[in-house]
């Protein structure tokens, strides 16, 4: 193993070192359970920033390192029966571990005073190092297998973090639903893997796609090939909270907020569209469209159910959904690069727009505690106002990230929204879907006015309680570091020194598409005339952006800071739609209507028919065994009840070893998974 792939490892190792030490030792140091976390996610960042400096600049393409984990020793159509699996770094990876380390090592600082109240504090540093060592995996494996396995760790993870204050119904029914309908998408996910396997012999990215790429498919027709892809991609409709199974994700705030900043920016959510991203070279073009179009669905649908939030963290939640459906329908149209780069740079706006909402509810709990409020409710932004004043790094923070997110320009959010707006304009120039192009500047131009509208009810004004107001003050210096990193990490000149492009920053120079694909009707198109068509069209889809941003933005202005325009007159005008977005398109009851209940109907009659028919049976089964030991009772009192107290004696005994394994606990048990899983992979080497 190189030096490069051995700091990688380590960068994959050290936050599961952290949830062991916190796990079998965090209540006998829980005082310092959060700077010990701290402190392995800060290493782990130092050798993430030194991986992806190096690998950037190497002139191999990848670094990969494989091993043979299973060989049947057996060949089927002169294919050998074996799996491989390993790591590998290359020019995705690289800023991938940067993100991921990023964001959870500030997250970790963040939490130092957000939660040190908490009554879990080592519990909850230990999930995060969980969820840390879950998303590292599925960013550096070789191969669907592992990311599988990875995949479904993230889901445990953000179960354990979503439900971290389970006493309270809501966080545990939240931390359920996004486990239960993740677990939807995970099943498409796994289906396409297994027709991957099936027709390639083989779950090595590498194999698969240099296959495709020499056009060695082995389906008899594309149709399988599409199919695969959009199975695979059902994983990404799943984690990436995309239509329709975006239900779960405003739910899931009912987590602490710093778990929000983790889930939304760089794990979990983030891990559909590096799915997608890493699946790229298998996507037809008809795969292509097809995602396309539900990340543009997402889009709209989200984007017009936050403008009538009122909750800080839901308003944050549905901007997340819609942006990661930019992120989608980026990669569907071709826009490879520019979709990967709106993950990066959402990333530092996203997080820190979750810190900063954070910082304003531990400000409003404080008050309100100290003024004994039990009736406020400290996330919604109709009881705050007037903040600016108080917490001044806050706001300034937050006006900045949410420039980002809204597309104004010297952002890192204006440059990457730009070049997704390019791509769907040339998009519709070869296809004729001009409705992807159309939804896009529209969402852009509902994303500002939302984000404005909670940026002014938060922070401009005056308070609604000028008691309650006295009490409010900024949030500690451990809580604000975070914040201005963040905002720092949100303008244009980290990512290109070109503050209207970022064609010629370094993410595009460096993280380039793996393989061209032309866009659905234009097969004849060479692939550099569609990327020509992009640079073209950069300059009209940027002044389109700014343009509906800024519209939307003078929008908020006049309605919520000028008030030229009535808030509550437009609510009562539009009394059904507003009610329809309010209730979030009632997807919730649709599917309780549905799903839910047929799950629930066909349940009662499994346990009628397990109650009846195999009770029954067995119940039936006992009497006639009941008749028979009254007629040779003595027979069955000297031998066979012999032989029966001779089991139970060595059934209690082992009993008695095993029970001791039976904690009831899932740490325990994910610990004892672990260690299998490493002595297999020991056992296999």
């Amino acid at each position: 193993m190189t030096p490069e792939l051995t700091i990688a490892l380590a960068i994959l190792l050290l936050p599961l070192f952290a949830f062991v030490v916190l796990v079998f030792f965090g209540k006998r140091f829980s005082s310092i359970s959060g700077y010990v976390g701290t402190t392995i996610l800060g290493i782990d960042l130092v050798l993430a920033l030194y991986t992806m400096f190096t690998k950037l600049n190497a002139s191999v393409p990848v670094w990969n390192m494989s091993f043979t984990w299973i060989d049947l020793h057996t060949m089927i159509n002169h294919v050998p029966m074996k799996l491989d699996i390993g790591i590998m770094v290359d020019n995705l990876t690289a800023p991938m571990l940067v993100v991921v380390t990023t964001v959870s090592f500030l997250v970790h600082l963040f939490s130092l005073a957000y939660m040190k109240d908490d009554v879990r504090y080592s519990r909850y540093y230990a999930n995060l190092g969980l969820f840390t060592f879950s998303m590292l995996g599925i960013v550096l494996t070789n191969n669907y297998l592992l990311m599988y396995v990875f995949w479904e760790l993230v889901g445990l993870s953000s179960y354990l973090l979503i439900g971290h204050w389970y006493e309270k119904k809501s966080a545990a029914d939240a931390g359920k639903k996004a486990f239960l309908v993740n677990r939807v998408g995970d099943l498409g996910f796994f289906i396409g893997i297994m027709i991957v396997w099936m027709q390639f012999s083989t779950l090595t990215f590498s194999d698969i796609f240099s296959s495709i790429h020499r056009g060695v498919v082995p389906f008899d027709s594309n149709t399988w090939l599409t199919a695969a892809g959009l199975l695979i991609f059902c994983g990404a409709v799943g984690k990436s909270a995309q239509f329709p199974l975006h239900v779960w994700l405003p739910d899931a705030m009912e987590g602490p907020t710093p778990v929000s900043a983790l889930i939304h920016a760089a794990t979990m959510v983030a891990a559909g569209v590096y799915l997608v991203a890493r699946t790229f070279p298998m996507l037809t073009a008809d795969a292509l469209v097809t995602i396309a179009y539900i990340g543009a669905i997402t889009a709209f649908i989200s984007a017009t159910i936050a403008i009538v939030q009122n909750d800080i963290k839901k308003i944050l939640a549905y901007s997340t959904i819609s942006q990661l459906g930019y992120m989608v329908m980026g990669l569907g149209v071709g826009a490879y690069t520019a979709g990967v780069f709106h993950l990066v740079t959402h990333a530092a706006f996203k997080a820190g727009l979750f810190l900063g909402s954070g910082s304003v509810i531990y400000a409003m709990h404080h008050a309100l505690h100290h003024l004994n409020d039990h009736h406020t409710d400290a996330q919604d932004v109709r009881f705050m106002g007037g903040l600016k004043k108080k917490m001044p790094v806050t706001f300034w923070t937050m006006l900045i990230f949410t420039l980002a997110i809204s597309g104004v320009p010297l952002t890192s959010g204006f440059l990457s929204k730009d070049e997704i707006l390019a791509g769907t304009l040339a998009f519709g120039h070869f296809t004729g879907h001009t409705i992807i192009p159309i939804v896009g500047f529209f969402v852009a131009g509902l994303t500002a006015f939302y984000m404005f509208r909670m940026l002014i009810l938060t922070f401009f004004g005056e308070h609604q309680d000028a008691h309650r107001a006295e009490h409010i003050h900024e949030s500690p210096n451990v809580m604000i570091i975070p914040l201005i990193v963040f905002a720092a990490l949100s303008f244009f000149a980290f990512y290109s020194f070109n503050p209207i492009s970022a064609g010629s920053g370094w993410f595009f120079t460096k993280v380039t598409a793996p393989a061209v694909v032309v866009p659905e009707g234009v097969a004849s198109t060479p692939a550099e005339e569609f990327i020509e068509e992009v640079h073209h069209q950069h300059s009209l889809a940027m002044m389109i952006s700014v343009g509906v941003s800024g519209i939307g933005i003078l929008l908020a202005f006049v309605i919520y800071y000028w008030k030229k325009i009535s808030a509550d007159a437009l609510e009562k005008a539009m009394k059904p739609l507003h009610t329809f977005l309010y209730r979030k398109w009632y997807f919730d009851e649709l599917y309780d209507a549905t799903a839910v209940a047929a799950t629930i109907g066909i349940a009662r009659v499994l346990a009628w028919f397990d109650a009846k028919i195999i009770d029954g049976i067995v119940n039936g089964a006992a009497s006639v065994t009941r008749i028979g030991s009254v007629v040779s009772g003595k027979f069955d009192s000297i031998v066979v009840d012999g032989a029966v107290n001779f089991t139970a004696y060595f059934a209690g005994f082992f009993g008695l070893l095993l029970r001791k394994v039976q904690t009831g606990k899932v740490q325990t048990y994910i610990i004892f998974a672990l260690i299998g899983l490493m002595a297999l992979l020991a056992l296999y080497k």
